[in-house]
């Protein structure tokens, strides 16, 4: 197992709330809105990046509280890690692993973190700024310094933008300047989001089609992926972008095509239940990879909900013969029968955890 002896301080609706004796299969049942999902965000606080609702920091401490909050949790083999805001800090987030301060990025050396919410069944149908992030979260739980690569190109590539829209002459020199350093930071983050859908690509292409979807992946560059080839291009297409006001070619317009490979049909085009399936199966795949080397954990937000019985069990075989500790939300156990004599379940009413059997 991954993690145990996690508290909850002051976060969300949580006031005080620990979790220990924790198993493969963690459950979480309760009414909506007692606080299942708050458990799943902490956790995903765990690792670096916004979280599973890629919430503000001002929205994490509990209401009424100093400001504060804090999740921290004892990975297997002793290792203490934990995350938070201090109430004299309320701007910045702190993580510390054995007791020290680290760089939030820093969690990822320790823990891996997958998840899958209902927000994202949206995925398909949504403009390509969230398939990016998408790509980019499942990214960096694999590359930790896909972080800083992106934001680097965010930063360059913000800078252009002003100096074509508002500058009325800009400077030649630093537009050129800036180019290189957006070409050189764009080029790895889309070759690092090539590797991962190759990754992904792999694992699947090995899964049946029944009784999930199976996803066939292609990555789609907004632009060249080598830096050369990208800087020339910024270059060439300056009189273009300051008509549009906005840079048109790079790795900020990339994007992920899915097809479902049973119905040789794109995945915006599926039934809601497929793409589902397609999600929970790019999802398993993804943390097959994230198993590969740190410990993992997957985070399962009201996922057997809409499975039928059939996919359900496929569901369960599958995460039993992975690597990561798994945690589920649901209303009710009775989805969860296959499991329940294995997993450590616990009952969540208004921010209180109480462990059963």
């Amino acid at each position: 197992m991954a993690l145990d002896r996690i508290t909850l301080t002051d976060f969300r609706n949580h006031p005080e709330t620990r979790l220990s004796g924790t198993a493969r299969f963690n459950l979480l049942v309760g009414e909506n809105g007692a606080g299942k999902t708050n458990v799943l965000e902490a956790l995903s606080l765990l690792a670096p990046g916004r979280g599973l609702r890629r919430a503000a920091l001002a929205e994490l401490p509990s209401q009424g509280g100093d400001g504060g909050c804090a999740v921290s949790a004892e990975l297997e083999g002793g290792v203490q890690l934990g995350t938070g805001i201090k109430p004299d800090r309320p701007g910045r987030r702190v993580a510390r692993a054995n007791g020290a301060e680290i760089p939030a990025l820093g969690l990822s050396e320790w823990l891996s973190i997958g998840w899958l919410t209902p927000a994202m069944d949206r995925l398909f149908s949504e403009g390509a700024g969230a398939r990016r992030r998408f790509l980019d979260r499942l990214v960096l739980a694999l590359e930790p310094g896909h972080a800083r690569n992106a934001a680097r190109m965010e930063n360059a590539l913000r800078e252009r933008n002003r100096l074509l829209s508002e500058v009325a002459e800009p400077d030649p020199a630093w537009l050129e300047a800036l180019e290189s350093q957006l070409a050189e930071a764009g080029s790895l983050v889309a070759e690092a989001r090539a590797r991962l859908v190759a990754a992904l690509a792999e694992r699947l292409a090995l899964l049946p089609e029944t009784p999930f979807a199976r996803p066939i992946l292609s990555y789609q560059p907004g632009g060249p992926r080598d830096a050369a080839a990208l800087a020339a291009e910024l270059a060439s297409t300056r009189r273009r972008d300051r008509a549009a006001q906005r840079t048109l070619t790079g790795p900020h317009r990339d994007d992920l095509a899915v097809t479902m490979a049973g119905k040789d049909q794109p995945a915006s085009a599926c039934s809601t239940g497929e793409q589902k399936a397609l999600l929970i199966a790019i999802t398993l795949a993804h943390a097959d990879l994230l198993q590969d080397s740190r410990p993992a954990l997957l985070l399962l937000d009201e996922v057997a909900a809409h499975l039928d019985p059939v996919r359900r069990t496929a569901l369960f075989d599958r995460l039993r013969t992975g690597r990561a500790q798994v945690w589920l939300t649901g209303t009710e156990l009775a989805p969860f029968a296959a499991i329940a004599d294995e997993a450590a379940i616990w009952r969540v009413r208004d921010g209180q955890a109480e462990r059963l059997g």
